[in-house]
């Protein structure tokens, strides 16, 4: 009986206690929320400056997006088993020209200069593998439009969106740009799309973002070797971290 007594009056006040239990573990993100709301913010009008200035560092990973060619099945190319790409990690460094739209939106200029490597392996049956080492520096333009949501204390979420020209400044392979190597365009143009954070700091504004590129223009040459044949068609995929400094 004084167990069957205890678990009744368990019962009935289990939604009672169930209540206190969800408010006793809710309650200390309720306060961290406030807390958060109500912090001192640094830089409070910083946002309000229609134009702004910054300098970018990048690190990426970087590979091409092989699509492969007619010439791949015939009798000359059958002993290609596969080509396959690689992700290969790179850098950049850059400058940032902000203009303030709205509250909530940005238009943004990040020339910068971009340090890649992309490789390809080509798999035989009747031959050991082979490589191809493209090494370059391009001078990129990224234009994008930023769009922030509501600041809360020195946080404030965005996500950022756009296109980004590119032209070679120097290249090579591993084959010194031979007639014998892959060509490659000296141009490219991607998408690019993203998110990241803005934290704000008593004499400057630190962001942390992640974007995604993919590139449109077939980067893959005209001339015909023995590496380009098997292909039709090379795009770029990036994906980058960017540590921006206003």
């Amino acid at each position: 009986m004084p167990a069957t007594d205890l678990w009744n009056k368990f019962a009935v006040h289990r939604h009672q206690i169930a209540f206190l239990v969800w408010g006793a573990l809710l309650l200390p993100h309720v306060t961290q929320a406030q807390l958060f709301r109500w912090t001192r913010q640094h830089n409070p009008n910083y946002d309000e400056r229609t134009i702004t200035y910054g300098f970018s560092i990048g690190l990426h990973t970087s590979s091409y997006q092989v699509k492969y060619s007619d010439k791949f099945v015939t009798p000359k190319y059958d002993t290609v088993h596969s080509v396959q790409p690689i992700f290969l990690p790179g850098f950049s460094l850059g400058f940032l020209v902000n203009y303030r739209i709205n509250e909530f939106l940005d238009l943004r200029l990040m020339p910068k200069a971009g340090f890649y490597s992309h490789k390809l392996y080509y798999y035989f049956t009747n031959a050991p593998t082979q490589s191809q080492l493209v090494e370059t520096t391009l001078v990129e333009f990224p234009l994008l439009l930023k769009y922030k949501s509501v600041r809360r204390g020195n946080v404030r979420m965005y996500m950022i969106g756009g296109v980004t020209p590119a032209f070679e400044a120097s290249g090579k392979n591993d084959i010194g740009n031979s007639s014998a190597g892959i060509p490659i365009q000296k141009r490219n143009l991607s998408l690019d799309a993203g998110m990241g954070f803005d934290f704000y700091f008593p004499l400057f504004k630190f962001s942390q973002e992640i974007r995604f590129s993919r590139g449109i223009v077939n980067m893959l040459g005209s001339q015909e070797t023995i590496y380009h044949d098997p292909i039709s068609r090379l795009n770029t995929n990036t994906i980058a971290v960017y540590f921006i400094f206003q």
